[in-house]
């Protein structure tokens, strides 16, 4: 008997098909993001990030062209098993020789290759408008100024995203996530805390009222608790953006970014609790340290508390799934493959727990129980059941997909 054969039999005496887990799992879609192959910083400009963001480190061979970066991430996802979706900003608009135009007049035709690369490989694609690095942020805002011309500039290039992101809806024949997310607040205590928010949501409104087919777009309003050089206050806070979404559940869903909170917060508690309320969620996994700090995804407690959540909650259906974090100190096609094989072993780690045998005992008071069958469950071979997953997508197994990446810089990156 071969180590799967045997580890099936381990998880069918906790009920549990390994077969099926595994056809399941190679068909959820997650979101892989194009800006970790180029520390977000796109086409349509060359100078620094701004608006609340950063990245830190020069590893050598990030991509600076769109065919580069494509190049990048076929290499990424040829290591990484599972289903997957490519996740655009704005800022990676691809712009033919006197075709460009600023953000407020995009157009479907300047992600026309984004779509062709992504209907190539049976992708589906979701959208970012890229509120920062621009110089009509005026003091660090964007939606949330109180200067009307900076308001009507961003709202416009949002609308422009929402016809974009429809045209990728209709190309691919996948619904397109489009989350609205924004650096704006202050550096220091803010003289007024309403104003800026009561503008962020007369904006934010303005841009949904571009009409859409909510079946092809899903909107998205996504928090931060702080960012660079907005230390003190966001617009954008947890309490203002679920907020928003409730009240306007008809055209948007919530989205959490699990780096985005206090440090003692932790999005896998908040997920159950917005199921409870909204037919549909969003996610962008990441890996926060003490503050957000878009970390590169590693299998630690919470990545896998999350993945628990969306499948105890049956949920898998329910919620968007999309990878968010960027690490220039490091090879940048190791840090999408680390991620993606990260959140695929969360999943699999998640729907190879028994969870209404454990849901049972709590549920019948037998705590006793309960916590002695959980750390049961945590020793179960999970590694022999991950190694067949990638056998079967053709995908490297762990200790063996890094020479290919080495490789590639040596061949690639390093000619750059």
């Amino acid at each position: 008997m071969n180590r799967y054969q045997s580890a099936k039999e381990i998880y069918a005496a906790y009920g549990i098909d390994t077969d099926a887990v595994l056809d399941r799992l190679a068909s959820i879609p997650v979101s892989l993001h194009c800006w970790q192959g180029d520390d977000v910083i796109g086409f349509d400009h060359d100078g620094p990030l701004n608006g609340g963001i950063q990245t830190t480190g020069n590893y050598p061979g990030k991509a600076t062209t769109p065919e580069q970066l494509m190049a990048d991430i076929d290499k990424a996802i040829s290591l990484c098993p599972g289903k997957k979706k490519l996740n655009l900003h704005a800022c990676y608009a691809i712009f033919e020789e006197g075709e460009l135009v600023d953000r407020d007049k995009l157009e479907p035709k300047h992600f026309k290759k984004w779509v062709d690369f992504a209907k190539e490989r049976g992708m589906g694609i979701d959208f970012n408008p890229t509120f920062f690095s621009h110089p009509m942020q005026k003091h660090g805002l964007t939606l949330s100024s109180p200067d009307p011309d900076v308001r009507a500039f961003w709202i416009e290039h949002g609308k422009a995203c929402i016809r974009i992101s429809e045209y990728f809806a209709r190309e691919t024949g996948i619904p397109c996530v489009m989350n609205i997310w924004t650096g704006d607040g202050f550096k220091d205590v803010p003289a007024d805390r309403m104003g800026p928010r009561a503008r962020y949501k007369q904006s934010i409104e303005a841009i949904l009222s571009e009409p859409f087919d909510f079946d092809l777009v899903k909107p998205c309003v996504e928090s931060k608790v702080f960012g660079i050089g907005v230390e003190a206050y966001t617009a954008g806070s947890a309490e203002f953006t679920l907020s928003f979404a409730a009240e306007h559940k008809d055209k948007c869903l919530p989205l959490m970014d699990n780096g985005h909170y206090h440090p003692t917060e932790v999005v896998s508690d908040k997920i159950p609790a917005l199921l409870c309320f909204f037919d549909e969620i969003a996610l962008h996994i990441t890996r926060g340290i003490r503050w957000d700090s878009d970390h590169v995804l590693l299998l630690d407690d919470e990545t896998k508390e999350m993945a628990k959540e969306i499948v105890r909650c049956d949920a898998i259906d329910r919620t968007y799934m999309a990878l968010d974090y960027f690490d220039a100190s490091i090879n940048r096609i190791a840090a999408w493959t680390v991620g993606f094989r990260t959140w695929q072993k969360a999943l699999l780690g998640a729907m190879l727990t028994p969870h209404k045998a454990l849901a049972a005992l709590q549920d019948e008071g037998r705590f006793t129980e309960l916590m002695i069958m959980q750390e049961d469950v945590k020793m179960l071979p999970l590694g022999d059941i991950w190694n067949e997953y990638c056998a079967r997508t053709g995908a490297p197994a762990d200790g063996e997909w890094f020479a290919t990446v080495k490789q590639y810089e040596n061949d690639v990156l390093l000619k750059r």
